[in-house]
């Protein structure tokens, strides 16, 4: 496999997880393993919709799955699935808070020209 297939391999999967239940999901799932009743409930959505997801990661091979009786558990194929997604929230609120902190300070100049003596 060449960069470019690679490139385009990396490009698809991110998409596939710029979906926020699928990244909730992820979340729920961390080191736990639940059921798509117990996911559904968390979630506050139908297992309907909580199973089109799982079927989505399942097909993605970012989940694993097992039966028992009527029910069917869910687990996150390799945890390191969810240090990345973690990884990325950590990334995302460091720039949210150097935007914060960029939009107060351009918020003070503006208020400091304003009061300024002509």
């Amino acid at each position: 496999m060449n960069d470019k297939e690679i490139y385009k391999l990396h490009a698809e999967f991110c998409k596939f997880m710029g979906n926020p239940k699928r990244i909730e999901i992820i979340f729920l799932l961390g080191k736990n393993e639940l059921s798509v009743d117990e996911l559904a409930q968390k979630m506050e959505i139908s297992i309907a919709n909580v199973s089109q997801n799982l079927s989505v990661m399942k097909a993605k091979g970012v989940v694993e799955f097992r039966r028992e009786g009527t029910r069917v558990y869910y687990k996150l194929a390799n945890q390191r699935i969810l240090e990345t997604c973690l990884t990325t929230r950590e990334i995302m609120l460091e720039q949210a808070r150097k935007r914060v902190k960029h939009l107060h300070g351009a918020r003070n100049e503006i208020s400091r020209k304003r009061h300024a003596p002509e």
